[in-house]
């Protein structure tokens, strides 16, 4: 391709709409343009990563025996009503009539859609295990779309779903699915963790993701070193490695706390350590119960262990006029002791001797609180994100954290959707079932910007082989040498991805575009082409160069190419 005949539109400044590397890289490189809140235009560029990524899954879904189809985006609402999803999915899924006044919504994910479609075509154990993919796009009216195409609204989506005659069956089905992401996140040369997660809305009882490791991601994994653990910090059980004082209980002493309502700052009044300070946070549950939960004040309340608390109960943060009508005093001053509510104890407190707790009135604190002493707890369980210091829950060895991007999440369904659908299928009893289900996602455009948090340094993207949009940049930095390039560029694109730079442009112009947009190699011709007929090959990665010979350039750029492609 001749960059003279190709849209790439590069920008010499971050734009300012942008939050994070990838989306300020995607942006300036011309790979991606907004038309909308969470929407975007793909461009040339954008759309040939976009088409690497979506062959490497293709290719591994088929190799696995899945069958590719093509599911609509516009869903009837009759379908996910008969999940019960309709009303509970909440505003993230896009609700509209059409010109009859029939419900319809965009589909963010197609559970409700491919069920339907097999308890129509599949009606025995026969026509089983059956795996069903489709790479299409997907609608989800986020609140807060930010970080381009890492939480868009519209976005393309890979998901499959396995449909088994039983347990036994959809466990093979997941192991399948898991070793097929595995190839598939390596072939992309990528480094990722696959980790143990939450279901969230769609469901099941067990999950993985598939995590792309890097500095900016929104996500934290826990991950022991020593045995293998690994799992999102939102299902890592919290396993401290402290040992607290014997220390005899003293008597509660309540304390004027003028104007300091954090427990950072109730801390630095009294001159305690944080450890020392509780919170009580305030809950809404099912929009008419509130509870009270109550943790250590260097703690951070995990809201799916509380979910799990709760039985999948729905709630909510109490809002602060609600508070003061239920216990009279605003957040910061509150605490268990004295409320008529139910209270929720993280079970760090459990023998945690002196603590301190807000008096429910303004300005007051109380030294010296016990749990069973001071107050009683309805529940005890572990309700507090993980952290550095606590342990493996299956070796007992110290964990570390890092950071991640959730790029694949799979799902072990069951019935859940099947028995609500009334999906059933003959057995070899003859004996009507319900098919036992999995679900199996993997987000392709968000991808490329978990490739792009990857894979960057201070002059642009870094793009490893496989996802390149060209594998090889051609750059004649002198007008006398285009047509030299032009013959050399026929030679090189019947084995390369080549892009031409034949723009009249300044030398440092051309290097700026070539390193922004991430092509893994620069082949130059410039001053050492000019002077002793050689060509200089950059390696974008490592930024070495290297000068050869007409005659040992495909020799050498082959070599390069394999490097690059073994590295990760």
């Amino acid at each position: 391709m001749r960059l003279t005949r190709f849209l790439m539109p590069t920008l010499k400044e971050d734009p300012s709409e942008a939050e994070t590397i990838s989306h300020k890289l995607l942006l300036r490189g011309g790979f991606i343009r907004k038309v909308a809140s969470g929407i975007y235009n793909f461009l040339p560029l954008g759309f040939r990563s976009l088409k690497k990524i979506e062959n490497i899954v293709r290719e591994e879904m088929n190799r696995a025996g899945a069958l590719e189809i093509l599911m609509p985006l516009v869903q009837p609402a009759e379908l996910w009503k008969e999940t019960g999803r309709w009303d509970a999915y909440g505003k993230e899924l896009l609700r509209f009539k059409d010109r009859k006044e029939h419900d319809f919504c965009l589909g963010p994910t197609h559970e409700e859609v491919v069920t339907d479609l097999v308890r129509k075509e599949v009606k025995s154990y026969r026509q089983l295990p059956l795996i069903l993919y489709q790479i299409a796009q997907k609608f989800r009216d986020e609140i807060r779309p930010r970080f381009g195409l890492l939480r868009g609204r519209e976005f393309i989506m890979k998901d499959a779903y396995s449909f088994d005659a039983d347990v036994k069956g959809l466990e093979k089905s997941y192991e399948l699915m898991y070793e097929t992401y595995e190839r598939i996140f390596k072939k992309c040369g990528l480094r990722f963790r696959a980790v143990e997660a939450h279901t969230g809305a769609i469901g099941g009882d067990v999950s993985h993701e598939f995590m792309v490791l890097a500095e900016t991601g929104e996500d934290t994994i826990s991950i022991c070193e020593h045995c293998g653990y690994a799992s999102n910090i939102e299902l890592t059980p919290a396993i401290s490695s402290e040992s607290y004082p014997v220390e005899a209980p003293k008597p509660l002493e309540k304390v004027y706390t003028p104007g300091v309502r954090s427990a950072e700052d109730v801390a630095k009044f009294l001159g305690f350590p944080l450890a020392k300070i509780t919170k009580t946070l305030i809950y809404i549950v099912e929009e008419r119960e509130p509870i009270a939960v109550v943790l250590r004040g260097d703690h951070e309340l995990n809201e799916v262990k509380l979910d799990k608390a709760l039985e999948g109960r729905p709630f909510r943060m109490a809002k602060e006029e609600e508070i003061l009508a239920l216990i009279g005093a605003h957040p910061g001053f509150l605490g268990p002791r004295g409320l008529k509510i139910k209270i929720f104890v993280d079970r760090a407190l459990v023998n945690f001797p002196n603590f301190v707790i807000g008096a429910n009135e303004d300005e007051y604190h109380y030294l010296n609180a016990n749990l069973g002493d001071t107050f009683q707890a309805t529940l005890i369980a572990d309700l507090r994100k993980a952290k550095e210091g606590d342990l493996c829950p299956n070796c007992g060895k110290p964990l570390s954290f890092t950071k991640g991007i959730e790029v694949g999440h799979i799902f072990k369904l069951g019935t859940k959707y099947s028995s609500a659908m009334k999906a059933t299928f003959l057995d070899r009893d003859g004996q009507e079932k319900p098919f036992v289900m999995g679900c199996y996602g993997i987000g392709v455009s968000r991808l490329l910007s978990a490739t792009v948090e990857q894979n960057h340094d201070k002059d642009g993207i870094i793009f490893p082989w496989a996802l390149a949009p060209f594998q090889v940049a051609l750059l004649p930095l002198n007008r006398e040498f285009i047509d030299k390039a032009e013959v050399l560029y026929y030679k090189l694109n019947s084995r390369w991805e080549v892009l031409l730079d034949d723009r009249d442009e300044r030398p440092g112009v051309k290097f700026k575009d070539m390193d922004l947009v991430g092509i893994p190699l620069q082949v130059i011709l410039g001053k050492a082409f000019q002077e002793k007929g050689e060509f200089e090959i950059k390696v974008r990665r490592t930024g070495e160069r290297i000068l050869v010979t007409e005659e040992r350039l495909e020799e050498v750029i082959s070599k390069k190419a394999e490097e690059l492609q073994r590295e990760l």
